[in-house]
């Protein structure tokens, strides 16, 4: 069997804090020692409910983060954003781009992703304005944290797009590319 053929037959179900800790512990569980483990451990404070597939993007948003305003307008930092959402593709990026405009406001949007856009324009970018939500891939995100182009300090919300699913049927955790992109930013 395909793996296509399987994933196209099972139900979407939405990600759940302990489906994360299942993948940090086995990406690192073979070369770290029980103590670096056990820092590894994320408790379930640091997880936001995820979405149940009822809601859609903006509605979703609205519900885990009802302060949104109040956040947007003291946030004064460059370099930083408040919400990071990390996608699998730059074209999955795009379309939550498009479908937050009844969340975001007046914000500023930031596509942190490689499609047309280069690494310098970004970095120039993030020097000059103040923006609120970056929403990108974790190869382009890894690679401005390694230059300190994006610092994270600032960040309140890192929103993994976990549940949606390619032409190819994979989630962003499936690519193994992409998997250890996102394990590095976390």
């Amino acid at each position: 069997k395909k793996i296509s053929d399987v994933l196209q037959k099972s139900a979407p179900k939405p990600g759940v804090p302990a489906d994360l800790q299942n993948l940090l512990t086995q990406h690192f569980g073979e070369n770290r020692s029980v103590i670096e483990l056990e820092e590894l451990q994320l408790s379930d404070s640091c997880f936001l409910p995820a979405n149940d597939l009822t809601h859609s993007f903006s509605s979703y948003l609205k519900e885990i983060c009802p302060k949104w305003a109040k956040l947007r307008r003291s946030h004064k930092e460059k370099k930083s954003v408040v919400m990071l959402v990390l996608c699998s593709s730059a074209l999955r990026c795009l379309e939550l781009i498009k479908s937050m405009t009844a969340f975001k406001g007046d914000c500023r949007v930031l596509k942190l992703f490689a499609k047309h856009i280069k690494i310098k324009e970004q970095m120039n970018m993030l020097e000059k304005g103040v923006f609120h939500i970056g929403v990108g891939t974790p190869g382009r995100v890894k690679a401005l944290v390694e230059q300190d182009a994006l610092c994270l300090n600032s960040t309140k919300y890192m929103i993994l797009d976990w549940n949606w699913r390619d032409q190819k049927l994979r989630r962003m955790v499936d690519i193994p590319e992409v998997l250890y992109q996102n394990l590095y930013i976390l």
